[in-house]
């Protein structure tokens, strides 16, 4: 039976729509006096209002027959109105030609009418009639993914509402504005915007606008990952819909209630809050509603495992999708459907489900989603005993996922359509392993070594989508912009072509948005190509290509290494062994053996009531390493060991572990081999090819060291003016997801002053205490010198990589909070040109879902900016065994002049001799990372 954790649903919800349009329903004219006195009638304004009153009937009617005739009487009181000078009329005509084409979906005549419109509100000095253009203009360049226009166009409307003194305008105009922000990324400040709004509709006592605010503050809350606060927003919005007596709005939060719960795993709350929903939907006729929230339902009871409930609440959604003609919906339940017959092990009703969603999507061109049904028939057909369907059908649904251009998301759906991308790969990978045990010598293993590099530079992609703040390092701004403006108008068209297609449209409509796509791509392809040609590194990591095989024996290994590649499957995982001339591979244990016994091992030596068993880490290692690194002993010629890890491996300290049998002495590995970790063999391939030539930096070193953390530091001076501070709310969820404590580091400093007594006077620079702050980690300054060293704490998230860092001066010396969290996008970001960075007091925390982009999302963002190689710790270290082991690795690369790989080897043998750190805990907790070349 298929395992669940391969599944995930189609959930799609109906919130409040937050680009609110003031005319909610048909168009209605501002009633407005006329200026011109008009003497004698004339008969055209007769022939003018009557045109223009059809035109409202008709738009009002809402069919797309009735717009198109629409438009031919609204255009034809334009042309007499303006014949008559009749400005405000015609003004008022443009609103509805306005409404009317974006109703039909052109959005670029829409926009051309609104602008005329307020062109002449404008001239006219009607400020809050230009405020209601500018608010229309805006949701135009919204939908047409022109964000930052369309926040500089609701920022203009805002003035000009509050100019007018319309509070209620100018409220929905600030939820517009957060509405903008959030695809921007700029969630501080739709947080400000929606609150803005929430609070002028409190005061205009606008209580529709203020449930809507609530709801709009739940869903952004619940994006931002602050659960409690976002449930309590949507409470609050179903209390003022309950007692507004909406209907609708009230069925629309018990939706998103009822996604909060199944996403906190609560599922009888979810269902009794879909439940209502429904019953909510049925009593006004909404039949999307009632299909959505079917859909809604149908996935909490498969979450359950209550296959046949799911599958009747889906029965139940397929015939509403149809009669509303929803294909997009139709096909998310189709293949919702197909998951459950799957589950129950009928494999063959499941392929037939798949396949009619496929259809669908492929009609609509909802290539996300095609991809998601030709990874679930993929499966099937695996099930089925077809494997060369399977490999075809998961090919393809690889292809489509890498050569995606955005990531759309619906302005109607919450939650992920998607298995995750690295299930696709996982799947992939286990299938032409299978092919390879079948067909030994055929390249089956060779060409999964290469998906397995494919994925890992997926997973990076994926991390980058979900920092904060966009990579900016190595790019030109000005195409950096281009770029960012282009990818959000095809996110924006190709969602609107979904969503044409998904409905009844004629020919024209399709044509005009086909045509409208290709003129993107045209130019999506053209600022790609100039980002290959005149930006490099930037392409390299925005647009990898990973290595195969033959490329990675030639560009990364040398005769004297041998590379160990991971991939963790769920049941399943595989260590392919490469030299520079020969691949062999070999299956390992699944996803939960390997982080028990990561975990087991780790556990032994970092806890300090199981360090003092010396044994216990010593047998711990030789399992984990038997498990791990056992057919390396066929290797004995290899002095040098590259290890390219996954999940939750790379956590693992690979120099404590021994393959040696359980009865012979434990011996690390560190003691025969040189230790080298690699994000991804293609990653070194990347980082020598920017390394070629670069002359070196002009300094040695820049040290920073023991930072002031918070009010409690003696280095305050015990000022009882100073107050406690709470650490900014990125840092402390990253803290608190990692189990981490912002203790001072005392040894630091100590570390960092026998570090540059061994470097000559004035080619090293010292920052300690309240100076080892973020302005001077991220300043241009650094870019001056070869070593860079942060002692100090930092995070390897590893729940949330995209909250990894680096932590630096809290307070000031007056005992202020200062921002001193440097966050994996402004490590991207840095120019850092130097052979070595070293980061002495990392460490993590291994959660539930242990995901190991955290470490290296941190490596890969040094080594972008510059750093050659990377020096990290995989746990927090004792400070003073790392002050010891961090002077031997210097004096052994200055005074023996080791490469920094071998000087960290023999620094790591000497601290394990010492019979006072002797645990893994004091010496294997240090990695490099990179080239380890000189």
């Amino acid at each position: 039976m298929l395992s669940l954790q391969f599944t995930q649903f189609t959930r799609r919800v109906i919130p409040l729509v937050a680009v609110v349009s003031l005319a909610l329903v048909g168009f209605t004219p501002i009633l407005v006096a006329i200026g011109e006195e008009v003497t004698t009638p004339d008969p055209r304004l007769t022939e003018a209002d009557t045109a223009f009153a059809a035109g409202v009937k008709l738009v009002q009617e809402g069919s797309p027959e009735s717009l198109q005739q629409a438009l031919v009487e609204l255009n034809q009181a334009l042309i007499l109105y303006q014949q008559l000078g009749l400005g405000s009329q015609a003004a008022e005509t443009f609103l509805g030609l306005g409404l009317v084409y974006k109703t039909l979906g052109d959005l670029r005549a829409s926009l051309e009418a609104y602008q005329e419109a307020l062109s002449y509100y404008q001239s006219s000095d009607r400020i809050l009639d230009a405020a209601y253009s500018l608010n229309q203009i805006g949701k135009i360049h919204y939908e047409l993914g022109n964000y930052q226009k369309a926040v500089e166009v609701y920022q203009q409307a805002i003035i000009f509402y509050t100019q007018g003194g319309d509070l209620r305008g100018k409220a929905y105009a600030l939820n517009n504005l957060g509405a903008v922000y959030e695809p921007l990324g700029k969630f501080q400040e739709a947080l400000e915007a929606y609150t803005q709004a929430l609070e002028l509709h409190e005061r205009a006592n606008n209580r529709v606008g203020l449930a809507s605010s609530l709801n709009n503050l739940g869903l952004l809350y619940d994006a931002l990952g602050n659960f409690e606060l976002s449930l309590d927003y949507y409470k609050r919005s179903l209390s003022l819909w309950q007692e507004l007596n909406d209907v609708r709005g009230e069925a629309s939060t018990l939706n998103n209630i009822g996604l909060y719960h199944e996403s906190q795993d609560d599922f009888q709350p979810a269902l009794q809050s879909f439940q209502q929903a429904l019953g909510r939907y049925q009593e006004i006729g909404d039949l999307r509603g009632e299909a959505t929230t079917l859909n809604n339902i149908g996935f909490t009871y498969t979450r359950l495992e209550n296959w046949n409930a799911a599958q009747q609440s889906y029965q139940q959604a397929l015939p509403l999708w149809e009669e509303i003609g929803n294909r997009s919906g139709l096909g998310s339940t189709l293949n919702n459907i197909g998951v459950v017959s799957a589950a129950l092990g009928e494999f063959d009703r499941a392929l037939e489900f798949y396949q009619q969603a496929l259809v669908i999507r492929q009609e609509i061109g909802d290539r996300s989603r095609e991809a998601l049904s030709l990874y679930r028939i993929a499966i099937a057909q695996r099930e089925l005993g077809n494997q060369d369907d399977s490999l075809m059908a998961i090919q393809a649904a690889i292809e489509i996922i890498e050569d995606l251009r955005t990531h759309v998301v619906s302005q109607d759906l919450r939650t992920s359509f998607f298995a995750s991308k690295q299930e696709y790969y996982e799947f992939y990978i286990d299938l032409l392993m299978d092919f390879h045990q079948q067909n030994p010598g055929q390249g089956y293993d060779g060409l999964a070594l290469a998906v397995s590099e494919r994925a890992k530079a997926r997973s990076l992609l994926d991390l980058l989508a979900e920092i904060s703040g966009e990579v900016q390092g190595g790019i030109d701004p000005q195409i950096l912009a281009e770029k960012q403006q282009i990818q959000q108008q095809l996110a924006a068209a190709e969602e609107r072509r979904i969503q044409l297609l998904s409905q009844q449209h004629t020919d024209s409509q399709k044509t005009a948005i086909d045509n409208e796509l290709e003129q993107l791509l045209i130019k999506y392809r053209s600022i790609f190509g100039q980002i290959r040609a005149t930006s490099p590194r930037y392409a390299a990591l925005t647009q990898p290509e990973p290595l195969n095989l033959a490329e990675i024996q030639e560009s990364v290994i040398d005769k004297d290494s041998v590379l160990l590649a991971y991939f963790v499957g769920e049941k399943r995982s595989f260590l392919w062994i490469v030299t520079h001339n020969y691949i062999s591979s070999y299956e390992l244990p699944g996803r939960e053996v390997l982080e028990a016994e990561t975990k087991r091992f780790r556990d032994s030596f970092i806890f300090g009531n199981l360090r003092i068993r010396r044994t216990l880490a010593e047998n711990a290692g030789k399992n984990l390493g038997q498990i791990l690194l056992e057919p390396l002993s066929n290797y004995t010629d290899k002095s040098r060991v590259l290890i390219v890890p996954y999940g939750v491996l790379n956590f693992v300290p690979f120099v404590a572990l021994a393959y040696q049998s359980s009865d012979e002495e434990y011996r690390p590995l560190i003691i025969t081999r040189e230790v080298v970790t690699l994000p991804s063999a293609s990653a070194l391939a990347v980082l020598r090819n920017e390394l070629f030539g670069r002359q070196p930096a002009e300094r040695y070193l820049a040290i920073l060291a023991d930072p002031v953390f918070g009010t409690n530091d003696e280095r305050l001076h015990n000022n009882n003016e100073i107050t406690s501070t709470s650490l900014p709310p990125d840092l402390e969820q990253s803290a608190r997801e990692s189990g981490i404590l912002f203790d001072r580091l005392p040894f630091t400093q100590t570390e960092a002053e026998q570090i540059v007594s061994l470097f000559p006077a004035e080619s090293f620079s010292k920052e300690y205490g309240f100076a080892a702050t973020r302005e001077v980690a991220i300043s241009d300054k650094m870019s001056q010198y070869r070593i860079i060293h942060y002692a100090t704490h930092g995070i390897l998230n590893s729940q949330n990589p995209e909250l990894s860092g680096l932590v630096l001066s809290l307070v000031n010396p007056d005992g202020q909070p200062v921002n001193g969290f440097v966050r994996l996008h402004d490590i991207f970001n840095l120019n850092l040109p130097a052979d070595l960075v070293v980061l002495s007091a990392c460490e993590t925390g291994l959660g539930q879902q242990v995901r190991g982009e955290g470490l290296v999302g941190l490596t890969r963002g040094f080594m972008y900016a510059g750093a050659a190689r990377v020096v990290v710790s995989l746990w927090s270290v004792d400070d003073q065994a790392t002050a010891e082991l961090m002077v031997l690795f210097y004096r052994y690369m200055l005074d023996n002049g080791l490469s920094p790989a071998a000087a960290l080897r023999q620094a790591q043998i000497e601290i394990w001799q010492n019979s006072q750190w002797h645990s893994p805990y004091y010496w294997a907790g240090f990695t490099i990372q990179g080239e380890w070349q000189n």
